[in-house]
């Protein structure tokens, strides 16, 4: 089975962000594979293992994030490529990457495509549904399970609160639920591995598309962290003030009745 897995490379929510310039300190940063991605490596490696195949791991960015595909390859994916936009692209964004890597995948005879539901740092989960449609191959999203008998493939996926269970067929693009399984951290052999597993490193040139074949729809105006919260107020007194005082802060203070 011929499984690829669509990875980005995203800055750790975890830790402390800050924001210079209007964009986004990146010397300060601490970068990881996006979490959601990992349920799809994680979800693409047991399914060659039980099916057999070949899992290559995409992701379009710069060279920075050769770590996260090293990474990739050490919890046990076979190969990585890199579309590398650096020196082409001044922005991107969900349409620019969906266009890359459906162009870079139009003619693998991909079986299965996995990616994450959607990136922590973007949260819109368009890319996956916008690569499928491009292939014209049918997608499922926010999968909890998946379930694969010859070209037949069985899919629960969670809709919000609640399950649903799709029946469909390959080639097929889904994307990465949490609770679709538990992602394995890298072995020290497979961190060894992975330094000899390929990784192929393309540009915009190698794939025939020119800087106008991918130009961003969208134009980040502004970046901004959120304000800072003040601390809340607690009421004291019988009920009847509590409720007078609260009424009243609403009123005057919130200025929200």
């Amino acid at each position: 089975m011929n499984i690829f897995v669509l990875m980005k490379r995203t800055f750790d929510t975890e830790e402390k962000i800050s924001i210079s310039g209007g964009k986004i300190n990146e010397d300060g940063a601490e970068f990881i594979i996006n979490p959601y991605d990992e349920y799809a490596i994680e979800e693409a490696i047991q399914v060659r293992d039980a099916q057999g195949g070949e899992v290559t791991v995409i992701t379009v960015g710069s060279e920075e994030a050769e770590k996260q595909l090293r990474t990739a390859l050490a919890m046990g994916a076979d190969k990585a490529v890199l579309i590398n936009t650096e020196d082409d692209l001044e922005y991107s964004d969900q349409f620019t990457t969906a266009k890359i890597l459906a162009e870079y995948l139009k003619d693998k005879d991909a079986d299965l495509i996995i990616g994450g539901n959607v990136a922590i740092d973007g949260g819109s989960g368009q890319v996956g549904p916008r690569v499928a449609e491009l292939l014209n191959i049918p997608y499922v999203t926010t999968i909890t399970n998946l379930e694969i008998n010859g070209s037949t493939v069985t899919v629960v996926r969670d809709v919000e609160g609640d399950s649903e269970v799709i029946e469909t067929s390959l080639p097929l693009l889904v994307t990465a639920q949490q609770g679709l399984n538990e992602p394995r951290y890298p072995s020290l052999p497979g961190i060894m591995k992975a330094k000899k597993k390929p990784l192929d490193e393309l540009e915009l040139d190698d794939l025939d598309l020119e800087e106008d074949d991918v130009e961003a729809k969208t134009k980040t105006i502004e970046i901004y962290l959120p304000a800072q919260k003040q601390a809340g107020k607690v009421l004291e007194g019988e009920l009847a003030d509590q409720v007078k005082e609260l009424v009243s802060l609403l009123h005057n203070e919130a200025k929200v009745v």
